[in-house]
């Protein structure tokens, strides 16, 4: 069998990949030497600006398959039978981290799934937590700016991280969540994931649904401490991306199992908590999980870069049947996570091949620009509507419409009876054992006593109190004990 010519990338033959042409022996290399210089552009390009947030990712290629009926929910092609298979994409991430970051980290986990779906791409992007930090978007640059590396410093500094909490008392929930023993996954298979926001589905009748996604996880929770972690950071960055790549490469395939919280559109206003802020959760005991369908990932992909670090995932990519709710978050996301992508990657990053449709073909009149790969021949056109036979619209919304009413302006949200920012934060920790609340507190305090402001400390100490007593009267008590020593 003949071995293939190396070539240059327009095609010429390469008589010599191992030494650049130079004037002589040992002299200077010439610039007439087309191969060495296309090589050295193209390395020094090889890198494109890495995501703001979740920067840090691993994925791998599956399948969803629907085991339950839940057309009278939705409308959506790819839930519409019980059997029905939907091959999928999902990657993992830490948040705060860049591209260079340890997996075993303090930090949330992005959870976001690609569903290749017939009516199109379906992304659902959530974390593995159920709430977030802060609850209107306008607020996420600052979180984030406080929470990733000093412009003076160069690293993460706790008094900007602490700091931006004591100004966010609705951040108490999540913080919990955080410091808690879930805090730190021992690696992506063993973790929950979640829609986080509030989204809709609509029936073949019109009637609207909001829903929240459970990814539950069927290969147990696994976490690690504070310790473990550390020692596993330092042993193995990569540990969450060498696990997950040699389960699957070994047969292992992690499965999640789908649930979702159903609350009919009617009842959403006069609901107890805000259903739309997301750093709320709806008690299991008023909408109880209803098991959708399993998720199985079971292939890896061939090449990181082009397949996960290229990966777009957008909120705003529906299909017929699920769409968005009044969620602040989850609208300003509609925006923001597209246009991450429209930057990093160009505007024709959809046409990318872990981006494209799989189940159908998009038609649309979207033309050129950065890398087009789209030209449709010289009688398709780029505007409708034609006497061409261009693709046409349907006139049939995704989802149902969302109300409005009264007057533009920067509003507050709307509060409901049990709308503060602590309830929901004592609720979890009153749910923790005796050795789980002392190991969140002991990760709180640990990150509290070394922060350099008095002011600072008492203002988050008094979050804690008002989530529960015992709760900040412990912290404060470990937050002394630390800044005494």
């Amino acid at each position: 069998m003949s071995q293939r010519v190396l070539t240059t990338e327009s095609g010429a033959p390469v008589a010599d990949n191992q030494n650049s042409a130079s004037a002589g022996v040992g002299g200077p290399l010439l610039i007439q030497d087309q191969h060495l210089l296309e090589k050295l552009a193209r390395f020094n390009r090889e890198r494109i600006p890495e995501r703001v947030v979740h920067a840090r990712g691993s994925g791998a290629y599956g399948h969803f398959e629907v085991t339950d009926d839940v057309t009278g929910y939705t409308h959506a092609a790819f839930l519409s039978e019980i059997g029905k298979r939907t091959e999928v994409f999902l990657r993992f991430s830490t948040v705060a981290d860049s591209l260079g970051g340890a997996d075993a980290v303090r930090d949330p986990r992005g959870f976001a799934v690609k569903f290749y779906t017939e009516e199109g791409n379906y992304d659902l992007v959530g974390n593995n937590t159920p709430v977030f930090f802060i609850k209107d978007p306008i607020k996420f640059p600052d979180f984030i700016h406080s929470q990733k590396r000093d412009p003076f410093t160069g690293k993460q500094e706790p008094d900007n991280v602490w700091d931006f909490w004591a100004h966010s008392p609705e951040a108490t929930h999540q913080i919990t969540w955080l410091m808690g023993d879930r805090g730190i996954p021992a690696s992506y298979r063993h973790m929950n994931g979640y829609g986080s926001h509030t989204y809709q589905w609509t029936n073949d009748q019109g009637e609207a649904f909001f829903v929240k996604y459970h990814f539950k996880t069927n290969q147990g929770i696994r976490c690690l401490s504070t310790e473990q972690a550390q020692e596993l950071a330092g042993k193995d960055p990569n540990s969450h991306q060498t696990d997950l790549l040699q389960a699957i490469e070994r047969g292992v395939h992690p499965s999640w199992t789908l649930y979702v919280q159903i609350m009919p559109a009617a009842e959403a206003a006069e609901y107890r908590f805000n259903p739309f802020d997301l750093t709320k959760v709806w008690p299991h005991r008023d909408y109880p999980l209803q098991r959708v369908g399993r998720l199985v990932l079971d292939r890896n992909p061939d090449n990181v870069f082009a397949e996960v670090e290229q990966a777009a995932f957008s909120p705003n990519n529906f299909v017929p049947g699920i769409g968005p709710s009044p969620d602040k978050m989850l609208q300003g996301r509609l925006f923001a996570y597209a246009d991450a992508h429209r930057y990093r990657l160009g505007v024709n990053h959809t046409q990318l091949a872990v981006n494209a449709p799989k189940a159908t073909t998009a038609q649309n009149y979207g033309r050129d620009g950065f890398m087009a790969t789209n030209a449709q021949g010289r009688h398709a056109k780029n505007y409708e509507p034609n006497s061409y036979d261009g693709p046409v619209e349907t006139g049939r919304p995704l989802s149902a419409p969302l109300a409005v009413n009264g007057h533009t302006g920067t509003h507050e949200a709307p509060l409901h009876t049990k709308d503060d920012d602590f309830f929901q934060a004592g609720e979890l920790y009153r749910l923790m054992s005796e050795e789980e609340k002392s190991r969140l507190v002991a990760n709180i305090a640990g990150g509290l006593s070394q922060i350099s402001r008095d002011d600072v400390i008492e203002k988050n100490l008094a979050h804690f109190h008002a989530a529960d007593p015992g709760y900040g009267k412990r912290v404060e008590e470990a937050v002394r004990a630390l800044r005494e020593d």
